[in-house]
């Protein structure tokens, strides 16, 4: 995946990652303790092809990954979660983000899942896109894939961030 796009005056370039980049990742996620959960090296290399980045002059300013959400019994609505988006301090307001989570959800779409998931501390962010709050009991298998592991919080059901869902089965709420 290759997508150029003017954001400023600069020329953004949305791609797939390579090993190359899991520096550049890991210090994007590390820059961001209170809005990104971190992830290990190891992690991002053995995701390595589960994540954009957005580069400016190759410098990696942004990123994004997703994972596919088990179902418990017969699967019948696959779950897509969109994580790890974050842009780098000097490239915020931008529109990068814009970017990446856009190139995401079409990335994603590929794979046609029921729906999209994210996580967010910032609702209003992810709205812009299409996404609708949800409650986080309706999405169990996220919160025992990731959040029952969760060092920062007691619960998944005490922590801040919000349940947020994109329905794209029957072309419903196409971007």
């Amino acid at each position: 995946m290759k997508n150029r796009k003017q954001t400023g005056r600069q020329a953004v370039k949305i791609r797939n990652a390579g090993f190359g980049d899991v520096a550049a990742i890991y210090a994007l996620l590390k820059e961001h303790p209170r809005e990104v959960l971190p992830r290990a090296t190891s992690d991002i290399v053995q995701n390595i092809d589960r994540f954009l980045v957005a580069e400016i002059k190759g410098r990696i300013v942004g990123t994004a990954s997703w994972q596919i959400l088990p179902e418990i019994g017969r699967a019948a609505h696959h779950s897509v979660e969109i994580k790890s988006v974050t842009v780098s301090k000097d490239f915020q307001r931008h529109g990068i983000g814009g970017i990446l989570v856009k190139a995401m959800i079409a990335h994603v779409k590929k794979y046609r899942p029921s729906q999209i998931v994210v996580l967010t501390f910032s609702p209003d962010y992810f709205r812009k896109f299409g996404f609708r709050e949800v409650p986080k009991e309706t999405l169990m298998h996220k919160l025992y894939m990731g959040c029952i592991n969760c060092t920062k919080y007691d619960s998944p059901f005490t922590c801040p961030e919000v349940a947020m869902t994109l329905i794209v089965a029957s072309g419903v709420n196409k971007i």
